[in-house]
């Protein structure tokens, strides 16, 4: 039976929340409903709901929060990672009161892997391959991330040198997943990242080159993680997406099953 959206929704909520979305961070701990670690990055806010907490007793929270990794932590921010099918309905007002600021709204995204892995046709001459098969890995990861940042016009992403190591240690939980021309130029990439101890594989940092976008590209590297998801124990992909994202992604076939939204603070 094909799952529903709300189906996918309890699995997000009961597997990729918490302890699942920190396992790579340096140090964690629980404090009342909420998972708050350390990360590379910074500081990060995680919880499976509030256990009703609303009101003042929401405010302490967040105050405390705040609190304890501007005078605990050494960290120069700290992210609040909020969804849309949360409550209170006031959290994103309350978290804005403690100087927390938002980003970009973003959609969840979830989708069988089964169903993702189809064939798609390619423009003469594009290649699609893991890398570092039939090429050097970390020519590879830069490659990538070059052109990431010309899609972006900034790095965002993991820095190439620590991705093509973490690559090499842990192959069953990452891959970077590339698209080539004819001269060997990467026109389009993304990042398979499994979930350890969950069905879930999430799909990350992915893009495409704009003079390429419309072409099926990016439909076949999700088809290809969606096929490697499913070798490596899989049985759900995920992404947080951005509007330009979201169409690509549900033409694979992922379902949009909620919103999320990060709020930062940092020292000033």
């Amino acid at each position: 039976m094909t799952a529903t959206s709300a189906d996918l929704l309890e699995a997000y909520d009961d597997q990729l929340r918490q302890e699942a979305e920190v396992t790579s961070a340096r140090e964690w701990h629980r404090h009342g409903p909420l998972v708050r670690a350390i990360t590379g990055r910074g500081g990060f806010v995680t919880y499976r709901d509030l256990a009703g907490l609303e009101g003042s007793a929401l405010d302490a929270l967040i105050a405390d929060t705040v609190a304890w990794f501007r005078d605990e932590t050494d960290v120069s921010m700290f992210e609040w990672k909020t969804r849309g099918h949360d409550a209170p309905a006031d959290l994103p007002e309350r978290l804005e009161a403690h100087g927390l600021v938002a980003d970009p709204v973003e959609t969840v995204m979830i989708g069988a892997a089964e169903r993702l892995d189809v064939a798609v046709d390619l423009p003469a001459g594009l290649v699609v391959r893991r890398a570092g098969d039939g090429g050097d890995l970390l020519a590879d990861v830069s490659a990538a991330a070059r052109m990431q940042e010309s899609v972006f016009g900034k790095s965002g992403g993991p820095d190439p040198a620590e991705l093509a190591e973490q690559l090499v240690e842990s192959p069953e939980l990452s891959e970077l997943w590339l698209a080539e021309d004819e001269h060997g130029t990467v026109v389009s990439a993304g990042r398979l990242e499994m979930v350890p101890g969950t069905e879930f594989g999430g799909l990350w940092g992915g893009s495409t080159l704009a003079q390429w976008r419309g072409k099926g590209i990016y439909r076949a590297l999700v088809a290809a993680r969606a096929r490697s998801a499913l070798r490596l124990g899989g049985v759900y992909l995920h992404s947080d997406c951005t509007d330009m994202s979201r169409p690509i992604l549900e033409r694979s076939g992922l379902v949009a099953v909620t919103t999320t939204t990060p709020y930062n603070w940092a020292r000033s």
